[in-house]
């Protein structure tokens, strides 16, 4: 299906090549490959520049989960332009938006996470909430708590915290990170378990090397395990049952906070609000939130901490003329928490975690059957999130290297049959809008098939792959 469109996608891929900086992309492309232009968007579907309808595999970034071009969304944000588009947030000052959306919020947190901190997006909102635990254990005399304990494949963000608690090969090079007091620990993936292990023994290996790694650090010296209860990006890294549980019952041990990032899992991605406590059983100490949190519409993010931290920094003699001096100039911006209720509002009218727990198992289904394609070696998920791991042997799990440029021969097959996903090396990760429906998960699992057998196809015709 096509539209009309009027734009010069020509023109405006000149002016892209010469005046835009675009992330992850790599950089020998940059000046010969024409950019991907989306110009329009309804429902699950996007536009490109030149009219095409494409399915929107990616939900944008795991994001817009009530879908495109909600009309409502769109008369809430100039609502809230006309009545105040902006005040300084510091200090004790407040807007209606925020203050109400903080309340909305706290309904759904599990336990005593009642106290909201509005950022600007997910890497504000991981980076605020590493310094708040930094500025906790200052505050009340633990000042050699500085380590964080994370794991490999995780993702958290782009700021220079957020950046070095993250964990994925492919976005280290040529950058600094915190080296001397962030330590990552193998990722529970259970498909990469050693062979003959049964995934409650690799659980339980995964939760002893938190452990070890805190004695190891010294129980004295560690502020706080960072986790992502599905990690996102990484590659859909779903961790053995119980490994959630087990690790918080780990952390609190030791006296060390236990930070569950939602980022990618909350607002309905797996079928609730907040996952941490209904899906995995979970109550951390602190939750980070954004990209579902208003649905893509309007930048957003924030952290959630819990009461009886809360309380140690504000019921204090000490707090006395002393200030949690982080912030930004757009946090808690009163335009994107009038977004973000507006969000909320429409989440739970339309009642869209119970569709995505009643339709998660289908779209789970439908792509498991990709299991049979020679180059899948694995296909994971749960919900509306998935992901699919391209080997050259099954047996081995060899990853499809490099130079076989898996990324750009998927997209190309993608796009062409109506479909955007987000391929990383040899995986494809998928995050639909919460919108779709079982017809639109047959389109995506049927573009989805086709796409990786003409891949195969074309690898066969290059003589890199035989079957």
């Amino acid at each position: 299906m096509r539209k009309n469109f009027n734009y010069d996608t020509a023109a405006l891929a000149r002016m892209d090549r010469a005046h835009i900086i675009h992330p992850w992309a790599p950089l020998d492309k940059l000046a010969t490959t024409e950019p991907f232009i989306v110009a329009e968007s309804e429902g699950a579907y996007i536009y490109d520049s030149g009219g095409h309808r494409l399915l929107d595999g990616m939900g944008g970034m795991w994001c817009v989960n009530i879908g495109y071009g909600r009309e409502e969304m769109a008369q809430a944000i100039a609502d809230q332009v006309r009545r105040m588009c902006y005040f300084s947030p510091f200090g004790i000052i407040s807007t209606p938006p925020s203050i109400e959306f903080g309340a909305r919020l706290a309904r759904y947190t599990p336990g005593d996470l009642k106290h909201v901190f509005f950022t600007t997006g997910g890497s504000t909102a991981v980076d605020s909430a590493l310094r708040f635990v930094q500025f906790y254990f200052n505050f009340i005399g633990k000042p050699n708590k500085k380590h964080i304990i994370t794991r490999d494949y995780a993702y958290h963000g782009s700021t220079y915290l957020s950046a070095s608690v993250s964990g994925k090969p492919g976005d280290r090079g040529h950058l600094d990170f915190v080296t001397d007091t962030v330590h990552h620990l193998p990722a529970p993936n259970p498909y990469r378990r050693p062979d003959g292990m049964t995934e409650e023994e690799f659980r339980d290996a995964k939760v002893a090397e938190l452990e070890r790694k805190i004695v190891e650090l010294g129980p004295d010296n560690v502020a706080c395990f960072i986790a992502e209860p599905i990690m996102a990006s990484g590659g859909v890294i779903v961790p053995p049952k119980g490994y959630h549980r087990r690790t918080l019952d780990v952390c609190h041990k030791y006296d060390v906070l236990y930070i569950s990032d939602e980022v990618v899992t909350g607002f309905g991605r797996l079928g609730e609000i907040f996952a941490s406590e209904p899906v995995f059983g979970l109550t951390p100490d602190i939750i980070t939130t954004a990209k579902g949190l208003t649905s893509g519409y309007v930048p957003l993010g924030a952290f959630i901490v819990s009461d009886r931290l809360y309380a140690r920094l504000t019921d204090s003699p000490e707090a006395k003329g002393k200030a949690f001096t982080n912030g930004f100039t757009y946090s808690a911006h009163p335009v994107a928490c009038a977004a973000g209720l507006k969000n909320l509002e429409i989440i739970e009218r339309e009642n869209l975690c119970a569709h995505v727990r009643e339709l998660g198992p289908y779209f789970q289904q439908r792509l498991g059957e990709l299991i049979h394609l020679p180059l899948v070696g694995d296909v994971r998920g749960s919900h509306l999130m998935a992901c699919v791991e391209l080997v050259t042997d099954k047996g081995t799990k060899e990853p499809l290297p490099a130079e076989w440029e898996f990324p750009r021969r998927i997209i190309a097959e993608t796009i062409s049959r109506g479909l955007v996903v987000r391929p990383m090396a040899h995986l494809v990760v998928l995050s639909p809008p919460l919108i779709v429906n079982r017809g639109q998960v047959d389109e995506l699992a049927e573009i989805m098939g086709a796409a990786i057998r003409a891949v195969t196809d074309g690898l066969v015709r290059e003589g890199l792959w035989r079957d």
